[in-house]
């Protein structure tokens, strides 16, 4: 495999895959590069917002409503946990509680605090509670990308 890349001014990020023959391999990518186009659509102060997923620091229910957490804004965003879900596969969005949704690319570190809790700090030094139960599914994430 040979990678290419250029800045070209003034034009969208353009990517151009080039193969011999369509297998897995180039399925995968494919769909891979396809999901670094998601974005959810978030309110504050009554504007909407397109949010892309590499934005997105992490995903919080609190009181039945849904925030997107950014860097920099917190956004209410009108769906379900079921709603982003079926469209985190082979992302580095993963569940870590029942109420929960982490951004694996902001991980800084994950580690043990009391009893069976694990804590992640994220890059902005937030901190977020991880449930045991989900610690399988963070294990998968870090294997699929090589940490």
């Amino acid at each position: 495999m040979r990678i290419e890349k250029r800045q070209v001014e003034d034009k969208p990020l353009t990517v151009i895959i080039e193969y011999p023959e369509w297998n897995d391999t180039v399925d995968s990518l494919v769909r891979k590069i396809g999901m670094m186009d998601i974005s959810f659509v978030g309110r504050i102060d009554e504007k909407s917002v397109n949010i892309g997923l590499s934005d997105i620091y992490y995903i919080e229910n609190v009181e039945r409503k849904l925030f997107i957490y950014t860097k920099d804004n917190v956004y209410r965003f009108d769906g379900s946990m079921a709603d982003i879900e079926k469209r985190m596969i082979d992302t580095g969005l993963v569940r870590i509680s029942r109420t929960c949704i982490m951004n694996t690319d902001y991980l800084k570190e994950i580690k043990q605090i009391r009893n069976s809790h694990l804590e992640a700090v994220m890059d902005n030094d937030e901190k977020l509670i991880v449930s045991r139960k989900y610690l399988p599914d963070i294990k998968r994430i870090f294997k699929r990308e090589g940490i």
